[in-house]
């Protein structure tokens, strides 16, 4: 049996060493465009910051790991998938069989369509390249913009502010929407987030956009040539919605992701409508053989029972063992992805959980110290909880994703509890739970 994965990210090592378990003499390649030893993405930040080498960020340290495995890596990008012929065709000009196929190529960045995107002083923070990018243009007293203030971005932007303030620079966040994290917080805890980020020193600014880059640089002639050779600050002009214009060192780009699927054209693969592929609850595509999971999936949501696209890594981590089981026989099965997010800015922990927004004939209790950045909200829907955002706690949160994700019902007299005080959540888990049981 021949397996064959697109993408060498966390989804696909976690579903070939699932498959290896199983299956110790089935050959696995794993198929990754970068010039990189499988790595994680989330580990970028700690990189910019200084915290780790570059090798932090390898999801296997032992360099002969895949040899061990009897695993191969090979370095080229899925063109085209033929589906009931079995094949994928490559970048290198290769076509490679498969038996059964993974679909795990992640999320690609978004870059809006603004004159002058292209310009050498705007990078995105995607890749280990880009990483790179980032550290080059790290300069003294740097002045930074950086676009985008959703999830992604606010990762980030504690690693940027910290690399320029260490030498007397600047971050400038813009974010096109009304606030900070809109897709993953409510509008007190996205309050609080920008409060606390701007206290660190980091500028924001929400409801306008970038609608033009150009580079600083003059127009020809010998002042040109001695202005390259100084490598000048301030390199690129910015010129804001508003009218204003602005002038930075270089220009972050994390304007957000999409579903990492152009490859699939004429496969027949189903791509859903938000831009995912479509799975069933074994992480099974539309085409006989062909599985996808990860940021480029479109899978069922447990809280609403719609489809999502939810790009988080434990939740390829979960989807990748459900489909490495599957691709080796079994019949695993998920109960659909949760919703979870959790956000360190500056020290400030940030988590939401399943529906944070709330449903249509839900009640809620939401309690705020805006002075000590201490926030909870709980949703209900009935006598469940289904949905919470906590902002500056820690402690026990982890028991709010249990109490939403096993849907358990809360008595009369627990729901009044939590209504009074949201912060017995934990009391209320474990009462109802065990009564339930």
């Amino acid at each position: 049996m021949k397996h064959v994965i697109l993408g060498n990210g966390p989804t696909g090592v976690v579903a070939a060493e699932a498959i290896r378990k199983k299956h110790p003499a089935d050959e696995i390649v794993i198929v990754g465009d970068e010039h990189e030893r499988p790595y994680s993405r989330m580990a970028i930040p700690y990189l910019l910051e200084g915290k780790i080498a570059e090798s932090g960020t390898l999801l296997r340290h032992d360099r002969d790991h895949w040899k061990k495995s009897r695993i191969d890596l090979l370095e080229a990008r899925a063109v085209s998938v033929d589906g009931p012929g079995k094949t994928v065709k490559l970048s290198n000009g290769d076509t490679l069989a498969f038996d059964r196929l993974l679909l795990a190529t992640g999320s690609r960045p978004v870059r809006p369509p603004i004159p002058g995107m292209d310009l050498p002083d705007v990078v995105s923070c995607w890749t280990l390249e880009d990483a790179r990018a980032i550290l080059e243009r790290m300069r003294p007293g740097a002045k930074v913009l950086q676009m985008g203030a959703g999830f992604i971005g606010c990762i980030i932007m504690e690693a940027i502010a910290t690399s320029v303030g260490k030498t007397g620079g600047s971050l400038t966040v813009v974010e096109m929407g009304d606030r900070m994290v809109p897709r993953m917080m409510t509008p007190m805890a996205s309050s609080l987030i920008r409060k606390w980020s701007e206290k660190a020193g980091v500028e924001v600014v929400t409801s306008t956009r970038v609608t033009a880059i150009e580079a600083n640089t003059p127009k020809g002639g010998l002042l040109s040539i001695v202005f390259k050779r100084q490598n000048p600050k301030e390199r690129v002009i910015v010129t804001f919605g508003d009218g204003s214009i602005r002038k930075f060192d270089f220009v972050i780009c994390a304007t957000g992701v999409a579903p990492a699927i152009d490859y699939l054209k004429g496969s027949g693969v189903e791509i859903g409508k938000l831009g995912g592929i479509v799975v069933d609850d074994r992480m099974q595509t539309t085409v006989p053989d062909v599985y996808s999971a990860g940021d480029c999936t479109e899978s069922v949501d447990f809280s609403t029972g719609e489809f999502m696209v939810n790009a988080i890594q434990p939740n390829a981590a979960d989807q990748a063992l459900v489909a490495g089981a599957n691709m080796a026989g079994g019949d695993a099965r998920t109960k659909g992805g949760l919703r979870m997010n959790v956000l360190e800015t500056f020290g400030l922990i940030s988590t939401s959980y399943g529906q944070w927004w709330g449903a249509e004939g839900g009640d809620h209790v939401e309690l705020v110290d805006e002075e000590a950045f201490a926030y909870i909200r709980l949703e209900f829907l009935g006598d469940r909880v289904i949905g919470a955002t906590v902002v500056g706690r820690t402690h026990h949160v982890g028991a709010l994703r249990g109490l939403i994700q096993t849907g358990v019902r809360l008595t009369p007299e627990w729901k009044a509890k939590l209504k009074a005080d949201p912060n017995k959540f934990m009391d209320a888990w474990l009462a109802c739970s065990l009564s339930a049981a």
